[in-house]
């Protein structure tokens, strides 16, 4: 007869599938609240003290780290000397290992988690005999995860046992079980330590859906989730649509991590990771009506995300344009059911409510791995410097610093122009700062927006000549960081032509 040794925090599904070992002739040994379950339920258990000849101690968390369970599980099947071994010290063989472990991540998130808890709730003898079975899966099968019973049961009604591939990818499996649940408590006590740099990075995020390619049809793509936070792509709720698409799930969370910036009513439209159109106001309509209005024709085929709920005004106007995503924390059901109406649009959701923790930015090169905070800071007025002999009004100051925030998001290098609120012209990603500019205030003046401008650069200028293609576009008012050694030209153009320029002393490179 088989043994199975069987001890899950989460049991769904515990039940039904050990009623199924049972009828195939295998034992059960468990531990613990495992234990309790399947006899509450009818099935005959081996408690795991009758199998080791000892107790569990130190308030359980020593029971399974014993010979008679690590000897039974690491045998050599086809090896005489390991048998003899085990018959030397009646030790009989565990053919199946079934454990999934203490719930830390769920302990850590909670409110009232402490250290001691916290530690309490690292398994040491779950990884143990998962990593046993796991390096013996020619003979063990081990299984960490429910969704696996099914297929497990099958093949031992087919087969007698599970198949060498099964068993190899099971033990697959479990290896990288275990280092996710590793890197979590690793990742735990960085944090309790403050340890920003550490002499090693682990990573370990959760399958959330493969996708049909990635940033073209020839690449393979999946997408997978870590911690969870709020302003998420991969933890948003998909309401309507077709399958989101490698591109569409970078755009929106670009698109998301704009709308982070603004507690104000706030609208954004998003195409190619780079804001088409920002717009904020009083209500959520007219920040709609804004961020639409900066760039009607490139919104076409694009992102709308926004910090209110959808309106009916809102649903009606975004329903006669092609648009890939619109992201809200809710929707009016009157406007959930006029949008659902466009078959080829995603409505999405998220959450704007829980904290907003991911600080690290992560961004693969060849053969390694570049890390780096998020770029989280913002203008500090009392750090503001005026550096032209005039001054801009208090309105004005706050529309330089609206277009200095939406800058942060635009590829480098970065030019925004923005006029009520609104941006009016975008120049990104050029490979140097006067295209950029020209591109931005070209794009404001071709929607007719010629005068009382507002720009703002990512870096400073190198040089005087965006100053002068501003006087050119009737710009009133410059925000930039500043630093460059020849400030004091572009301080000098600005005085001539009678531009306000300010100093932030932040860059915004984005790359």
């Amino acid at each position: 007869m088989k043994r199975a040794l069987i001890s899950v925090s989460d049991k769904t599904g515990l039940v039904a599938f050990c009623q199924e070992l049972v009828k195939l002739d295998y034992q059960i040994i468990s531990t613990g609240g495992t234990k309790k379950t399947l006899e509450e339920n009818g099935i005959k258990v081996i408690g795991i003290s009758e199998v080791t000849n000892f107790p569990e101690i130190l308030d359980g968390r020593v029971k399974t780290l014993h010979p008679n369970v690590h000897g039974a599980l690491l045998a050599k099947r086809n090896n005489p000397e390991h048998m003899n071994t085990l018959k030397e010290h009646h030790i009989d063989l565990i053919d199946m290992v079934v454990v999934n472990l203490y719930p830390f991540k769920k302990t850590i998130e909670r409110e009232d988690c402490t250290l001691d808890l916290a530690i309490e709730n690292i398994d040491i003898g779950g990884p143990s005999m998962l990593r046993s079975a796991a390096k013996n899966f020619e003979s063990v099968t081990v299984i960490c995860d429910s969704n696996d019973y099914d297929k497990v049961i099958q093949e031992i009604k087919e087969n007698g046992d599970t198949t060498y591939d099964t068993r190899f990818y099971l033990a697959g499996k479990v290896f990288r079980h275990t280092a996710s649940y590793d890197t979590m408590i690793s990742s735990y006590i960085m944090k309790q330590t403050n340890l920003e740099i550490p002499e090693k990075l682990n990573l370990s995020f959760d399958l959330k859906q493969t996708l049909r390619y990635g940033e073209n049809p020839h690449q393979k793509a999946a997408f997978y989730q870590g911690e969870n936070t709020s302003y998420s792509m991969a933890y948003a709720n998909q309401l309507w649509g077709k399958e989101l698409s490698y591109n569409n799930i970078q755009d929106a969370n670009a698109a998301l991590n704009i709308v982070h910036e603004f507690d104000s009513p706030c609208v954004v439209g998003l195409k190619h990771m780079n804001p088409c159109g920002v717009g904020i106001a009083n209500t959520i309509d007219e920040a709609y009506d804004k961020a639409y209005m900066s760039d009607p024709v490139s919104i076409f085929g694009g992102i709308i995300a926004m910090n209110r709920e959808v309106t009916v005004t809102m649903a009606k106007k975004m329903s006669e344009i092609f648009l890939e995503i619109i992201l809200a924390p809710s929707y009016n059901e009157e406007a959930l059911k006029i949008l659902k109406k466009k078959k080829n649009i995603r409505l999405m959701t998220y959450d704007m409510n829980s904290s907003f923790n991911a600080d690290k930015m992560y961004t693969f090169v060849n053969g390694g791995l570049l890390v780096q905070e998020r770029d989280t800071l913002n203008v500090i007025r009392d750090n503001i410097k005026v550096v032209t002999k005039l001054s801009p009004t208090k309105e004005e100051l706050e529309q330089m610093i609206f277009g200095f925030a939406v800058c942060k998001y635009v590829k480098s290098n970065a030019i925004t122009v923005v006029k009520d609120y609104m941006t009016v012209g975008v120049g990104a990603g050029q490979m140097n700062r006067v295209g950029s500019a020209h591109i931005a205030l070209e794009q404001a003046k071709a929607n007719g927006h010629t005068k009382d401008l507002i720009l703002a650069s990512d870096a400073f200028f190198p040089f005087d000549d965006v100053v002068k293609m501003a006087k050119e576009y009737n710009v009133t008012c410059i925000i930039q960081p500043g630093g460059s050694i020849k400030d004091e030209d572009s301080i000098r153009a600005c005085d001539e032509a009678g531009i306000k320029m300010i100093f932030t002393g932040i860059r915004h490179f984005r790359h």
